[in-house]
This record gives structure tokens, sequence and C-alpha cells, in this order.
């Protein structure tokens, strides 16, 4: 028999019956695990995985063939030392957090076009205040780095607020008819100068690396806000708190970093206009999530038991 582990934080019994169908639909029996710790001595019996073990894990599964991360960022998975032999394939759940994230760069979007940070300083210390003038997202002018799954949900949420959108991606090209237009990343530096605010929905690849560099907050209106839900490696973040500091950029809002956790002691904390989140904007905390990323996986373990090609698989070289 064909066996399938499962190692998620967010099983519960309707999953686990949605996944046992699946699973003999396939010809695949299922174990449970509800820590990395449980599997650890039995990971070498599993041809097929659905969790985010740790590479040091990953590496004792002798008979695994395919990887399904639960997460959609899989950076940790792209070195080949990280993988038992060369034959494994990778997954990933892109596709199940654009609605959350997109949620939550909305949130604080509005909060830092309407001032809340100011606000909530005030209101800490019982100051009862008024700030004018605040912004709005109607006719505002969107940059979304990223027009994946994350950044087309963004487009769509932007765009029904009255603001245009444009999507910069390493093709240049995208299906989702909310970006009023989509720009390859070579002219990126052509588009930051009129952006009023920079949304960033990137991998973690050597491509995006420092994508926004020193060189590319200077090109940011000093009006402009940046928004980071990707992954901290792709902003230049000590230029990123220097223009902050100096009043180059009017706010910034981090859901992630370098490193994580940020250390308390780290200048950014101090940035104003500054919301900081501890990698939060996507994670299993909104049922929606688990409800489509169980959904992905039976219907990838469909596919690859007849053979056919996973509609999620990840190309280890590009990182997506």
């Amino acid at each position: 028999m064909r066996k399938l582990a499962v190692c998620v934080t967010f099983m519960n019994e309707k999953y686990r019956r949605q996944i046992d169908a699946a699973a003999e639909a396939a010809g695949f029996v299922v174990h449970y695990y509800d820590t990395q710790a449980a599997l650890t001595p039995h990971i070498g019996d599993y041809e097929v995985l659905f969790g985010h073990p740790v590479p040091a894990l990953l590496r004792q599964a002798a008979r695994l063939k395919w990887l399904c991360s639960d997460h959609a960022g899989v950076d940790r998975y792209l070195d080949d030392a990280a993988w038992p032999h060369s034959e494994c394939i990778l997954s990933n759940s892109s596709g199940a957090y654009g609605a959350t994230i997109s949620e939550h760069i909305l949130m604080v979007l509005l909060m830092l076009l309407r001032r809340m940070s100011e606000y909530q300083a005030d209101l800490s210390r019982r100051q009862w205040t008024y700030y004018a003038p605040i912004r709005s997202v109607i006719g505002s002018h969107i940059v979304v780095l990223g027009a994946g799954d994350i950044g087309s949900n963004t487009a769509r949420r932007l765009k029904a607020l009255g603001a245009s959108v444009t999507g910069v991606c390493r093709s240049g090209r995208s299906a989702e008819p909310a970006f009023d237009r989509v720009l390859p990343t070579a002219e990126l530096d052509r588009v930051l100068p009129t952006a009023d605010a920079l949304v960033m929905a990137l991998p973690a690849t050597p491509e995006t690396a420092g994508i926004l560099s020193r060189e590319r907050i200077a090109l940011l209106p000093e009006h402009a806000y940046v928004v980071n839900v990707g992954r901290g490696s792709a902003i230049d973040q000590q230029a990123l708190g220097d223009a902050l500091r100096a009043g180059r950029l009017a706010g910034a809002a981090l859901d992630v970093m370098t490193p994580e956790p940020l250390p308390a002691d780290d200048p950014l904390w101090d940035c104003p206009n500054t919301i900081i989140t501890p990698h939060i904007s996507g994670n299993m905390a909104l049922g929606l999530t688990c409800d489509i990323d169980v959904d992905m996986f039976c219907a990838d373990l469909k596919r690859y038991a007849a053979g056919e090609p996973l509609r999620n698989l990840v190309d280890r070289v590009r990182g997506y």
C-alpha cells in the first residue's frame, strides 16, 4: 500500500474526512501526525508528505517522491541538499493565501492613508487629536510588485475601492483584469516614481533578493508608502529605515523582515509611520485559507495518482 503522511498544524475532523476520501480514491493509506517530532521516526515510510518539515527531517525521507508544502513560500526547500534524492518533486499552496494576505494589505494601507498610527500613539496617551489631511485609496496609483495569487487578489480589492493598479512581474503578463497594466520587472525603475504606494508580494528567490535597493527607494516619491508581505530579503532594510527617518517616504507596513523575529533593538522599530506585524498576514488563522489549502492538496493528489502534472508544482530553480 502506498503511504501518505499529513503533518499540518490546522488539522480537524472535517479535513481528515476530506483527505481520507481523496487518499482512498488515489490508492493511499494516510497517517496523521500532530508534530514533526512524532513524524520523525516514521518519515522514511512515506511516498507523499503534506506539511512543511524542516530540511534536516526532509533529508531522512528515503522513499519520498512528492512533498506538498502547506505554505506558499518554499525557499527553505530550494537547496538540493535539503532533499533525500533528486527525483523528489515539490508543490506549494500558492492560491490559498490570496484572500487573507490581500485583506491584510488593505488594512495596513488604509491605516497609513488615514493616519491611524498617529491616532493610536495619541490615544494610548489619552490625547484627543485631529489630523488633517488624510488620503484615500480613491485616485491613488498602487504599484503591485508580484502579480501572482496575492498580487491579483490585492489588485481586485484596490480596484474596487477606486485605485489604479499597475502590476509588475518577471514576465510582464497576468490574466487578472483588475490590473490596469502589467509591466516586466525591467520597467520597475520607470514606474516607481509614479507610485502612491508600492505593495510587494514576492517569493524569496535569487532574482528578488534586494530588488527594492537603496537606489530604487530613492525613486519613490516622498508621499509614497511601502507595504511588504513577501519576504524581508526583497528590501534593503537599512536603506528603507534611513528613508523613513529622513522623511523621504511617508511610511511603511512590514509583515516580513530580516531577520525574523526582528531584534528588540533594531532601529526599524522606531521608524515613523511604520506598521510592523510579526509575519502574520498569511498563516492559518483564517478558516478559508485552510479550506483552500486542503482542497488544493486533494486535487493535486488526484492528479499525482493519475500521473498528471501537478497544478501547484514548484520549479526549484526559479523558486516558485
